[in-house]
């Protein structure tokens, strides 16, 4: 239950949005305070990957299913080296992991990685809060001993500047270029590795999550893994016969300002192209369209998208805050998908080029799998082009 002042058990949790609205709960992980952006996830599963997913910089999440923490945590599942969400906010607190996979318990992951969580919150109140009036700024706190000003709380949320405007790739890219072989999870092998020879993919990494680099390998790629800041010269210096961009965090128009260029000069060169997410918005920018910044977003693995030229619909797993504006795509480019929630861009493709985004995460992790003919699309237009030649 949310906590309240008649609650016989103090609160050491406590959520401030910028507003001035209070939530009380029960802290957990680390202790301290931390500054961010409110969103809401409605996955049902994956909470681990969704903590670790590099699109999540400068955000808190609050997950609308009740059960987070049950199944424990596991190093496979990470898609990051560390958690990159700042926070979670959950309606009940964690329970002791029942997992075969479990080797560690949500608690004790979030203390050891410096995240603090709350739980006994009001997520629905909360939800819906976020639905009506946008993604708030705000304050969360952990003290195990109940003391919180207040004051203070609401003055660091109306202090976090916000997504807008933010260059959030440069924070959570690689630092130095690096191979990527490992293949997706299956039963019972587990994790495997790709050998032989592939197609040569350069893939920058804006906020990459490693379930997308095995899809690529599984499609039957090498993948060779650049900084966001690489810039054209360093690709073509690879001689790749494809290019993938990322999915990341912060505004598309702040990271475009050098992914933009880099991502022309590719496209000068004929060379197939296909992007995730914030690799989606990046590469709608250089071809001319513009983002805008959403309400709430789309953070959940629940979400309908359409696509155009076969009528079929894909359940999908989205986690973007910025959409393409369809309106302004230019002329030879083309929507492929929407949103069926609220008809939004969710793809688009070059007439008549090899080059194709989707803001949908086709790799999932967590999430359904109905959009992962996407990489087998991509890996087919490498093989089309080399005959091609």
């Amino acid at each position: 239950m949310p906590y309240s002042a008649k609650s016989p058990e103090k609160p050491t949790g406590c959520l401030v949005l910028a507003d001035g609205t209070v939530f009380y709960g029960k802290g957990f992980g680390a202790t301290g305070t931390a500054q961010a952006e409110l969103c809401f996830n409605t996955a049902m599963t994956g909470y681990q990957e969704i903590m670790t997913d590099p699109s999540y910089a400068g955000q808190v999440i609050t997950f609308t299913f009740p059960h987070i923490g049950n199944t424990g945590t596991t190093p496979e599942d990470d898609e990051a080296a560390a958690p990159v969400a700042r926070g979670m906010v959950v309606k009940w607190d964690p329970t002791e992991p029942s997992n075969w996979r479990n080797t560690q318990d949500l608690v004790s992951w979030m203390t050891q990685h410096g995240r603090i969580g709350i739980g006994g919150i009001d997520t629905r109140r909360l939800t819906r809060a976020i639905r009506q009036q946008g993604a708030p700024h705000i304050a969360i706190a952990h003290d195990p001993n109940g003391n919180f000003d207040l004051e203070d709380l609401v003055a660091q949320a109306r202090a976090f500047p916000g997504l807008e405007g933010l260059d959030l790739a440069r924070e959570v890219t690689c630092d130095a270029p690096y191979q990527w072989d490992e293949m997706r999870w299956a039963w019972p092998e587990g994790y495997t590795r790709r050998s032989g020879k592939g197609h040569r993919v350069v893939a920058i990494d804006y906020g990459a999550k490693r379930n997308i680099l095995r899809c690529l390998a599984s499609a039957g790629c090498e993948v060779t893994v650049l900084p966001a800041t690489a810039t054209a010269e360093d690709v073509l210096a690879l001689n790749p016969e494809g290019v993938f961009l990322s999915n990341g965090p912060g505004d598309p128009a702040a990271t475009g300002e050098y992914a933009v260029p880099m991502i022309r000069e590719i496209l000068d060169r004929d060379i197939p192209v296909f992007g995730i997410c914030l690799g989606h918005q990046m590469l709608a920018l250089a071809l001319g369209a513009r983002t805008v910044k959403m309400n709430h977003g789309h953070h959940g693995a629940n979400h309908p998208v359409k696509d155009l030229e076969t009528g079929k619909v894909e359940i999908t797993s989205m986690n973007h805050g910025f959409a393409v504006d369809a309106a302004t795509l230019p002329e030879g480019v083309e929507e492929t998908h929407v949103s069926l929630f609220d008809g939004s861009n969710c793809g688009i493709r070059v007439k008549d080029r090899p080059v194709f985004s989707v803001q949908q995460h086709p790799e999932a992790s967590p999430g359904p799998m109905d959009s992962y003919y996407l990489f087998e699309r991509f890996a087919q237009a490498i093989t089309d082009r080399k005959a091609a030649r």
